[in-house]
């Protein structure tokens, strides 16, 4: 009987009602969950499938990094390295046609003001654009016969009395554009050596390292909370207990976020978060940021757009190949390296399959796609893992961090530059290392870690509070706190290309 008052009857809802037969009736149980309309009526197990199911596959998308690049402690706030300049002399500068004075030298790579290291008695080959044409001009040979200040010099052509009788111009032309190169020199018997020597130009590039935290929490009880899904937790852990995989899922999380950054960090500018004041100024304050993978490329390298963007077919592959093959001329200017991976997002990936594909049976006349044996007994591939155009090889991958709809996979051209991928060439540099107290060899890319004696910051983690390991607070639940100090170096970005839309 349930619960009554005194001269009263219970409701037939409160009362163990007996069964005239011997069965399994819903009033013969005391159902203590009012809102199910079920509740311990179903006293049979149900069919429980105690295993997720990872219907999103594996969900990081680290690993780029690791595939390209490696890493290595320092103990600084900086990293800094030099760079190589050119080793032949290239300008660009305004020609006066009557005077032969070439000024306001450029630098050939930045278009930017620069003061020429040319001497007198160099010998140059040179192009003339003169103002308002199409872009095409004469090619001539000249000597340089005075230095006339740091950012201009005089020339005589070779083959002419004048400048303008080489160039076939009439003495009323207008200044135009020179861009020359010295390829030697010529002087006179018993003449002095050429006056003054060249130092070698180098660029200084730096970066800086960045802290990343993250942080997770549970309190004492939920702890101690047996649950009917069993989980994987970090380090080989498993059980019932489903903290340890909200732990693991944070953990796995932070990796990424590792990666991310050093892919997409951006030094502070100036005037950035100077905005408004708020809560946050405080935190923000200090906050410097470094340069990420894609900032350096913009800075520094190649930027190629809307490179696979064309349409299907043989005039489509045609138009393809004639952008590899402008790409190829920019590697060209650059340090020239052979091998190169292309890591692509979905779209960009099966448009250079469909290019190569269309070249290949336009060049034979059927299916061809590669030196493979496409039998009868086989699914047709038509895929390629890489090619070689001139004296480059490329070979090609998916990049999961462009496709993933949670990460750069969620942005359309609709909502401005997309990134389709990037060029990385495989190659080392040579450089100094104070630790080892030699020159080693290095990835163009690779990360840096703060770490010393003292402390190892390239993946910290620590717990914290009365839960789960050693007490160290009196509150009553378990903190795990990640942290990790780390930035990318990326070196000869010249040769790196960023493909966009």
């Amino acid at each position: 009987m349930g619960a009554y008052t005194p001269g009263s009857f219970p409701a037939a809802s409160s009362v163990v009602s007996p069964a005239y037969s011997k069965m399994t009736l819903a009033g013969n149980y005391i159902d203590f969950t009012s809102s199910s309309t079920a509740g311990w009526a179903q006293q049979y197990l149900p069919e429980l499938y105690e295993q997720e199911v990872d219907r999103y596959g594996n969900r990081t998308i680290s690993g780029f990094l690791s595939m390209l690049s490696a890493e290595m402690p320092l103990q600084s706030d900086q990293v800094i390295w030099s760079e190589q300049g050119r080793l032949h002399l290239s300008y660009k500068g305004v020609l006066n046609t009557g005077t032969g004075v070439i000024s306001a030298t450029k630098n050939i790579d930045t278009n930017a003001a620069e003061d020429h290291a040319v001497r007198v008695g160099n010998t140059l080959v040179c192009q003339y654009i003169k103002s308002g044409s199409d872009g095409t001009g004469k090619v001539f040979k000249a000597i340089v016969v005075e230095e006339t200040s740091a950012n201009s010099l005089k020339i005589a052509p070779y083959g002419a009395a004048t400048l303008n009788a080489a160039l076939g111009l009439g003495s009323n032309e207008t200044d135009g554009v020179l861009t020359f190169f010295v390829y030697g020199s010529e002087f006179d018997k018993g003449t002095n050596t050429m006056s003054g020597s060249i130092e070698p130009s180098f660029k200084t590039f730096t970066n800086r390292p960045i802290i990343i935290k993250d942080h997770f929490e549970i309190n004492g009880s939920d702890t101690a909370q047996i649950g009917w899904i069993e989980v994987a937790g970090e380090s080989g852990q498993g059980g019932y207990l489903w903290y340890l995989k909200s732990s693991g899922d944070t953990r796995q999380r932070f990796n990424d976020y590792m990666e991310m950054v050093m892919v997409e960090a951006e030094v502070k500018g100036s005037g950035d978060f100077t905005g408004g004041s708020n809560d946050t100024d405080a935190l923000i304050g200090g906050v410097q940021g470094t340069e990420g993978l894609f900032s350096a490329i913009e800075n520094r390298g190649i930027v190629a757009t809307d490179m696979f963007d064309e349409t299907a077919g043989a005039s489509g592959a045609a138009q393809a190949m004639a952008d590899f093959d402008t790409l190829l001329g920019e590697l060209d200017k650059q340090g020239a390296i052979e091998e190169n991976m292309l890591y692509l997002n979905r779209a960009s990936n099966l448009q250079i399959d469909d290019f190569l594909g269309n070249v290949s049976s336009g060049a034979n006349g059927g299916t061809a796609y590669g030196v493979f044996e496409n039998s009868e007994d086989m699914a047709l591939n038509l895929g390629f893992s890489g090619f070689r155009r001139g004296s480059y090889d490329f070979y090609k991958t998916d990049w999961k961090y462009l496709n993933d709809p949670q990460t750069r996979g969620a942005f359309t051209a609709a909502d401005g530059e997309t990134i389709d991928g990037v060029l990385i060439p495989a190659g080392t540099s040579s450089v100094y290392d104070q630790q080892v107290g030699s020159n080693v060899r290095r990835p163009f890319l690779h990360v840096r870690y703060r770490a010393g004696a003292a402390d190892d910051r390239k993946l910290k983690s620590w717990v914290t509070g009365s839960v789960g390991g050693p007490t160290s607070s009196n509150i009553d639940k378990m903190e795990i706190n990640y942290l990790s100090e780390r930035c990318l170096v990326v070196q000869a970005a010249n040769n790196f290309v960023l493909f966009k839309k």
